[in-house]
């Protein structure tokens, strides 16, 4: 256990008691203002408590204006390594004066809470009977004392919370520079101002309070943790763009929108360090279209002429995709789309997480469509992912969507190192003019749309391959095997079986999922993507509150891998957790399940726009099952 019977310091003093204390396991929320500067103090602070070894995530709840509104940031210190969100709030830095008594009504009891002493918050909590740590400090003072420019007292006052938090949680002041000098490595200047205000705050901290809650930080030693050394924080949407450039991403096309914008962003600074020949000639190409339908054009354009090209959108640019996905799914053209996906429905919430985009991606387009969904549920995955995509979208010869959500893309998440690709870039059926030559000495023929190996998945050429038969027209209208027009029922028929049978064939090419079974149990949780996070912890609170054991399988990919439908059979229920009102993922399960096994299926949602917490996947879990 990380917990002792303590002594607790303050300066030379010690509390009267002692008391249990709660090691490496709390939650820290900083609520302040967007525009303010809070960013690189929460960096530090959650860099600090990395560099200790500490497990350890960070969620930035910002809203969709440039400046002024309240934003929260959620740092998540964990010793069993659970980095979902957490519902209670164990330690509060007040510096919003707007949503300051509505941050220490959500205060859990028995936490702490730092703010300026002037506001005096103590009196939104009654004392009685519900303990709660508070530590005024007089932010003002002394942010002035140590910066003498007023319009840059604003945004070195955050510095001032770094230091009070290191000082009560005994987070080590050493690290926390070596944090704050990395941070401003280019601005010296800037590093040696915010650092006085870090130690403002910290000596301070340490001459004025006895520490009265539990709550602590203690270095755990590297060998403690395997690959420990060589652990890395990374963004979802860094490390998606970090795999496409090593899958031999060339065409890259978008138009911005949060919160997928950093995974070009990201891919752009990947691409000129190390996709420049040294005669300074780019290896690839950026262009930033009018809309998202026209990005998708050029990324079918693109993979129509043989280059791997990909985008990267959200819930709205989904949406004015689907004519474009829809000539991708029928005329066959491989190319890949990120949907980093946000709240909805119409503009909805942009800076909040949902994974409401599964139906209108797999169905994306008018008439009969199905889609290739992949579901990254880490960053390292993020990586695995955007590699595979590419992969796939030759291989099948058709769109891949990777759905990743806000949560996943613009927050850090410890990982393991990355493993560099050893595997080459898989093609699939891709004929050349030595291919064709040999076909035509055999006496047969080179048709597009023919399914030769009875897969499904015909064989392609690239414009501009040096034999006669090597052509084919491209045709988003009916067409046969041949890619001649037709309009013949029995042709079209034929061809949109085909199709389907090709879907089929996608099972066997997409991620497995990931299965961990307990062996005493006839309950079963589905989950995908972010949600994952939660239902790791959700599934020990269930065993260690309740005694109640269940079995879990996490969704990596639709179509669905036969693992799934065996998965469903094996239990009586079965749970499948998803972070949207209506049930998407269930409803898909539904469509895809035998109908003896549908009737299995129980609904457990999330859609408030804030990450899914493990807490309250276990109080629904216990309600429905009536525990």
């Amino acid at each position: 256990m990380a917990t002792g019977d303590i002594a607790l310091h303050a300066g030379n003093r010690t509390e009267p008691s002692a008391r249990q204390l709660i090691v490496n396991d709390f939650s820290i929320q900083v609520a302040t203002v967007n525009g303010s500067g809070s960013q690189s103090a929460n960096n530090i602070l959650l860099k600090s408590i990395f560099a200790m070894g500490v497990p350890v995530s960070g969620k930035n709840l910002f809203p969709s204006n440039i400046a002024g509104l309240p934003t929260w940031y959620t740092i998540r210190a964990s010793r069993r390594g659970y980095v979902a969100r957490k519902k209670e709030i164990d330690i509060l830095v007040a510096m919003n004066p707007e949503t300051s008594r509505e941050d220490m009504l959500n205060l859990s009891s028995g936490g702490a809470a730092i703010y300026e002493e002037s506001a005096n918050l103590a009196q939104f909590r009654p004392q009685l009977n519900d303990p709660i740590a508070c530590y005024p400090v007089p932010f003002e003072k002394l942010t002035a004392a140590v910066c003498p420019e007023a319009k840059l007292r604003k945004l070195v006052k955050n510095m001032v919370y770094v230091g009070v938090l290191a000082q009560l949680l005994n987070l080590d002041l050493a690290i926390v520079e070596a944090s704050l000098r990395r941070q401003f490595a280019k601005k010296q200047k800037a590093a040696e101002l915010n650092w006085a205000a870090v130690k403002a705050g910290y000596e301070y901290a340490a001459a004025t309070f006895i520490k009265h809650d539990p709550f602590v930080l203690e270095p755990i030693p590297q060998a403690a943790i395997p690959e420990s050394d060589s652990r890395i924080s990374i963004e979802g949407n860094a490390a998606a763009a970090l795999g496409c450039m090593f899958a031999g991403v060339s065409v890259v096309t978008w138009y911005p929108i949060t919160p997928s914008s950093s995974v070009v962003e990201n891919l752009i600074e990947y691409l000129k360090k190390y996709r420049i020949e040294p005669d300074g000639k780019a290896t690839f190409a950026v262009v930033q279209a009018e809309d998202e339908l026209a990005a998708i054009g050029m990324v079918l354009g693109a993979g129509w002429a043989g280059a791997r090209s990909m985008t990267a959108t959200s819930g709205p640019g989904i949406s004015l995709m689907a004519e474009f996905a829809g000539y991708g799914y029928y005329a066959e053209v491989p190319g890949v789309i990120f949907d980093i996906q946000r709240v909805g429905p119409s503009t909805g919430m942009p800076t909040r997480t949902m994974q409401g985009d599964i139906l209108s991606t797999a169905y994306l387009s008018h008439g009969d469509t199905k889609h290739i969904l992949l579901f990254p549920g880490s960053v390292e995955e993020c990586y695995e992912f955007a590699m595979e995509a590419f992969d796939l979208a030759e291989q099948l010869q058709t769109p891949i969507f990777v759905l990743s959500d806000l949560d996943l893309g613009m927050n850090n998440w410890m990982s393991r190192p990355f493993t560099y690709p050893e595997r080459p870039l898989q093609r699939g059926k891709l004929l050349g003019a030595e291919e064709l030559t040999q076909l035509a000495t055999r006496g047969e023929t080179f048709y597009r749309y023919r399914d030769v190996d009875g897969d499904a998945i015909p064989y392609r050429t690239l414009p501009g391959t040096d034999h006669p038969s090597a052509a084919y027209f491209t045709r988003g209208s009916g067409h046969n095997d041949k890619g001649l027009y037709t309009e013949r029922p029995e042709e079209y028929q034929a061809t949109m079986e085909r199709l389907a049978r090709k879907f089929e064939t996608a099972r066997q090419f997409v991620p497995a999922p990931v299965i961990v079974q307990s062996g005493r149990s006839s309950v079963g949780i589905i989950a995908f993507g972010s949600t994952g996070f939660a239902i790791d912890e959700a599934r020990d609170q269930l065993r260690d509150e309740y005694r109640f054991e269940t079995d879990y399988l996490r969704l990596r990919a639709f179509p669905f891998a036969k693992a799934v439908h065996e998965f469903v059979a094996a239990h009586d229920r079965v749970y499948v957790v998803e972070q949207n009102r209506d049930a998407q993922m269930l409803s898909l399960l539904k469509l895809d399940l035998p109908a003896a096994e549908v009737v299995k299926l129980r609904s457990i949602r999330h859609w408030n726009g804030l990450p899914i917490d493990a807490r309250s996947v276990t109080d629904e879990f216990v309600l429905q099952e009536q525990l």
